[in-house]
């Protein structure tokens, strides 16, 4: 568990999913997956402040590193979700290197950023604040999502601010923000995904991005990813009910 931020800046090639179902039991069964790191997706999915902390615990039970997205730029989200226990946050819609300087400083205390001190659950309900505070800013992943033509175009910029440990590409809205939906866009999207991946290669940093399946997973390891989040539970789900149901009509047919 301690070990995660070193993984992730030491480009450790590592495969996580999103938790979007809000409830401890599915984190406990995507825990048992062999997954390296769960991410609880607050961005998009239902899943209320407690539940988030619920979650985070089960993921812990079974020593699984459990980061969060969360649902903006807002330091109080940043802030909520690290107070959970959460091992790190994914920002989305990074657009600009102050909204990425801005992520940073709200994920670090002092001197490195302006995260509060407060008794949450991360710092055992004010029992170990010390403890807490002398390691935190070692131990905490801040990742950015680029998913934006702003953020392409400002990848320079972004890629090379101070703090911030995995630039992310989320192909689903990069796609639909620079018009390139579709099998007819897709030459164009993954020719921008290089872009981005190249730009946070070049500035050190690790470079990450969403699989639907893990068919992709290969094509961006090759030009130097390494955190990949696949799919969800959802979407896992969702596949193996559809394909066991399949299966079952077949051997009635």
């Amino acid at each position: 568990m301690s070990e995660f931020r070193q993984k992730c800046i030491g480009k450790t090639n590592l495969v996580g999913s999103f938790a979007a179902i809000p409830h401890p039991v599915a984190v406990e069964v995507m825990a048992q997956s062999g997954l390296d790191f769960l991410c609880v997706d607050w961005e998009h999915a239902q899943i209320s402040r407690d539940m988030i902390e619920s979650m985070i615990r089960a993921a812990d039970l079974h020593r699984v590193p459990a980061m969060v997205r969360v649902p903006g730029h807002a330091p109080e989200a940043i802030q909520a979700a690290l107070d959970s226990g959460a091992q790190g946050v994914l920002v989305p819609r990074i657009s600009t290197a102050a909204q990425a300087e801005a992520a940073v400083k709200a994920s670090r205390y002092p001197p490195k950023g302006e995260r509060g001190v407060g008794p949450g659950r991360a710092a055992g309900y004010g029992y170990r604040i010390p403890e807490y505070l002398a390691g935190a800013n070692d131990r905490i992943v801040v990742a950015i999502q680029v998913e934006t033509s702003e953020g392409l175009a400002n990848i320079e910029a972004i890629a090379a601010v101070d703090g911030v440990d995995v630039i992310f590409v989320g192909p689903g809205d990069l796609s639909v923000s620079i018009d390139a939906i579709g099998p007819n866009g897709a030459d164009r999207l993954n020719a921008v995904i290089r872009t981005i991946i190249g730009a946070t290669i070049a500035h050190n940093k690790a470079a990450g991005i969403f699989c639907a399946s893990p068919q992709t997973v290969g094509q961006w390891a090759a030009i130097g990813a390494s955190f990949f989040i696949l799919a969800s539970d959802t979407m896992f789900l969702g596949a193996g009910a559809a394909a066991n149901c399949a299966a079952a009509r077949n051997e009635l047919a």
